[in-house]
């Protein structure tokens, strides 16, 4: 059976604490990013994630591979556990997909000014052309 994986890792960025959540579904791999104030503890995670997980804004799935699940020696898992803890970085294929994202957002930003802009033009011809009627009907 296929399942859907997700993983959240918080590392620090100066000036300020970020989440990075990333999941694998059928659709393929995405990521978004959260920034955190000051340094959460892990209940203060644990509750947040519980509130908050659904409203996260994922980027678009684009391909990639799942990771694969394999039953492990307990004591390399734990030592595998104590490596990934420490301080790495984010991923290179989440910093691919939060820019994907970034990019994405710009992309609807410009075109919503560009409505706006258009809108605004053919507001102000209206106006031009009505105030031309009345001055020629002589008002």
């Amino acid at each position: 059976m296929d399942r859907n994986a997700c993983s959240f890792t918080v590392l620090f960025q100066p000036p300020f604490w970020v989440g990075i959540a990333e999941r694998w579904e059928e659709a393929g791999y995405s990521a978004a990013r959260v920034v955190f104030g000051a340094e959460p503890t892990d209940a203060q995670l644990y509750a947040w994630l519980e509130r908050e997980w659904h409203r996260l804004d994922f980027s678009p799935a684009a391909e990639g591979e799942r990771p694969v699940r394999e039953r492990k020696n307990p004591k390399r898992a734990q030592r595998e556990a104590r490596a990934a803890t420490q301080d790495r970085g984010i991923s290179t294929r989440a910093q691919e997909a939060l820019s994907r994202q970034r990019e994405q957002r710009g992309l609807a930003r410009k075109e919503q000014a560009r409505g706006r802009r258009e809108q605004q033009r053919q507001e102000k011809y209206l106006l031009r052309q009505e105030k031309k009627r009345a001055k020629k009907r002589g008002r």
